[in-house]
């Protein structure tokens, strides 16, 4: 059950195996809601299959912040850590399998384990500037660049991830995704 997180953070194995009682592992089908926006997080999920994404509902529209594949945590971060409602809402794109771990059971290898919990502040610190990034392009940047960007960097989402969501990831509609799409493609 833990191979995959044992792969994906091979110094890791040690202290998973030490605490492997509190993991347990979840099949769920797509479009399975996670967390609610509003709800407080006390779950933390490594996603062994399958994408996740996090959005935002702005107005009665839909915004997506960020997706998730194979060997990547997830959870709202800032919900799960101060312990207050969540300003995103966490879905399955795909069929996923994740292993779960109870925030409780996940403090107590924090605690107990200084290494680990340096490289967990590391990820998380990666997850806040990938974040920042995408932030900055919005700002910095016109929708085809936004996409351009995408195709070059993260060219994975655009395999596995519905028009829809990318659409709303870089803060268009689908419609102009589609025109974008037409003209590169017609280039």
């Amino acid at each position: 059950m833990l191979t995959n997180l044992f792969k994906a953070f091979p110094k890791l194995k040690n202290i998973v195996e030490k605490y492997q009682n509190f993991w347990y592992e979840e099949y769920l089908p797509a479009k399975h809601t996670l967390l609610n926006e509003g709800d407080v997080s006390n779950t933390l999920y490594f996603i062994v299959k399958g994408c996740i994404r996090l959005s935002n509902n702005y107005n009665g529209k839909e915004i997506t912040i960020q997706f998730f594949f194979e060997n990547e945590f997830v959870s709202s971060f800032e919900s799960y850590f101060k312990n207050t409602p969540s300003a995103f809402s966490i879905e399955t794109i795909e069929e996923c399998r994740l292993l779960v771990i109870k925030k409780e059971n996940w403090r107590t290898i924090l605690d107990e384990n200084p290494a680990f919990k340096e490289l967990f502040v590391e990820f998380t610190s990666d997850r806040f500037i990938n974040y920042i990034h995408h932030f900055l392009s919005y700002i910095q940047e016109k929708p085809e660049e936004r996409y351009l960007n995408l195709i070059k960097n993260k060219s994975h989402i655009l395999q596995r991830v519905p028009l829809q969501y990318i659409a709303s990831y870089l803060g268009i509609t689908t419609v102009s995704l589609s025109r974008i799409r037409a003209r590169k493609t017609m280039k």
